[in-house]
Order: C-alpha cells, then structure tokens, then sequence
C-alpha cells in the first residue's frame, strides 16, 4: 500500500491540464482517494472542512463564485488553499477563477482542469486513486487472462503453475503476474490483481530461466491488471485424497473482504492442465450465466429416480 502518490502521477495517468504550480506537483502529496467538491465552503462553512482532498470545482461550483465579489472570492480561496491542499480542480473545460488560481500560487497549491464532465471525472480520479491508495496483499500464484476472466494459479511450488501458464499464452491468453500476485480490494465485490513493477511482463520456467512475455509473444500477450474472478489451486493427486468429481462443493477464498469462488484440481502425469483450466474458466462463465451442467445432471438424476420408482 503507498501512503501517498504525487499530484505529478496524477495529473499523467489521468491527462489533467495543469493551469498554473507546475512546480509544486512533485511537492503536493494526495493521502486520501475521497474528493471534495466545496459548497458549504463557498459559503463560508468551514467548520468540516476536508482540506486533506483534492477540491473539485464542477459548473454550480463555479457558477455560484462568480456571484461573489472579487474580494470575496479570494477570501474563501485563501482559507481553502491550506497546507496540505493537494490541489485545486476545475471541471468540464471551465477557466479557473483568478483568485483562485493567485491564492493557490501563494500557498503552492496546483490548479488542474479537463474537459470531462464533473460527475465522471470524480469517477475516473477516485476509482485511480483507490488503487493506488488501497491496502495491499502479496499472494504466490499466477494470474492470467483467460477469455475475459481474471483466474488466479494456485499450489506449492515447483507443480507447474509458471509452465501452465506458457501453454495458455501459446493459446492466446494474456498473462497479468507470475510467481508474486499484488491483489487490492477495489470495492465490496471486486479483488483486482496485477503484478509488481520488478515482475512486470516475466515468466519464470524452470530449466529455462526467465522469459520476457512481451518481448517473444507480442503486447497482446500481457495485460496489466485484471479482477480475479476465479482462484484454480493445482494440488499433487494421491490415491487418499478425495476430489471434487460432480462440481458440486464450490469452495471459495476469502481475500480481504471478498470471497472469490476456488476449484481444486488434481496434478497427475498425461493431465493437460493447460486445457483443463480454459474449460474451467469457461465452466465458470457458463454458470454466472445460469447454465449450470452439475445442476441439469442432478436434475435429470432424480428424474430418473423418480421415474423408476413410478415403474416400481
């Protein structure tokens, strides 16, 4: 998890318009992914006020300062322009207003603009911001991409999770992290994955070394971040362990607060793993989608119990 990013990150990854403290972007620190948009403040409310966020000035914002006086208007964006202000930011191609943009210079705040409308360009920077802000968790496995779905290759090291994932991006898969998964909780429902900046593209196989996917597969062959819908966790067969065989006992995996859906699946000699996790991946859409194959089993089962006890 990073404490903090720089307005400078965010103003590049999310294409802002930088109106004036090109100098402080670097110095402007961002601790907190909520963002402020200041009514009650215009107003002189200053009571509650957030001044850890980045202040976000949509058209009624900036409608209703234009009704103040200049005196006013830089009043209020003194008071708001404080210490540890990340920045200020205007919305749908809207000029900044002069006394903000001079009592953001005297505090060293930047003042960002974009085209974007207010209500989706809150939605672009604090969906970013949670990412970069979100608590963090290092898992062993492999993420890959497979028709969509973000499946996540589980199981002690060295039964083939790495070379399994090679055989998928000969098939045309997408490759996401090897060996080191960094996965957040994005909301209440979402697990997103991605691999750590030194791993970034590598795959490593034994007997062969590390291999840049990128490089020998092409751009399309990686991706770089993916929701993980579905955990596989490969386990060496042995005559005593019990498995699965109707796909009835769904398991899942808690990862902070979210229970992704797990399958186990037996290693053994002449098993193509590589195919058999394609059809789980496939499988797994199936039934999101309300085409369960175990339930139309168990179905036509007991109407054949059913029918055959009529007969008796």
């Amino acid at each position: 998890m990073a404490d903090s990013i720089t307005v400078r990150q965010l103003v590049e990854k999310t294409h802002l318009d930088v109106f004036s403290g090109g100098d402080y972007l670097d110095e402007r620190q961002i601790v907190v992914s909520d963002i402020s948009r200041p009514g009650l403040e215009l107003t002189g409310y200053f009571n509650y006020y957030p001044h850890e966020r980045i202040q976000l000035f949509g058209r009624t914002e900036s409608a209703f300062a234009r009704n103040m006086t200049s005196a006013e208007r830089l009043l209020i964006m003194k008071r708001m322009a404080t210490e540890d202000t990340p920045a200020f930011l205007v919305s749908r191609g809207i000029a900044p207003l002069d006394e903000m943009v001079a009592a953001a210079d005297a505090a060293h705040v930047p003042v960002l603009g974009s085209k974007l409308p207010t209500t989706r360009l809150s939605s672009l920077i604090t969906e970013y911001l949670d990412g970069q802000l979100a608590e963090r968790q290092s898992m062993h496995g492999v993420l890959v991409d497979l028709y969509g779905l973000g499946v996540m290759i589980t199981g002690d090291s060295g039964v083939g999770k790495s070379e399994t994932a090679l055989e998928l991006i000969q098939r045309g898969h997408r490759l996401i992290a090897d060996d080191r998964v960094d996965v957040y909780q994005q909301d209440e429902q979402t697990i997103i994955g991605e691999a750590p900046a030194i791993l970034s593209h590598l795959l490593e196989i034994r007997g062969l070394g590390i291999i840049d996917v990128m490089n020998l597969f092409g751009a399309g062959a990686v991706r770089s971040n993916v929701r993980v819908d579905l955990i596989v966790h490969l386990e060496n067969w042995t005559p005593d362990k019990q498995f699965d065989r109707l796909g009835s006992g769904e398991q899942s995996q808690m990862i902070f607060d979210v229970a992704v859906p797990k399958i186990i699946i037996p290693v053994k000699v002449g098993r193509n793993l590589a195919s058999i996790i394609e059809v789980a991946a496939m499988n797994f859409r199936a039934k999101s989608m309300g085409f369960d194959a175990t339930k139309t089993f168990e179905d036509n089962l007991n109407k054949l119990i059913q029918s055959n006890s009529k007969e008796g």
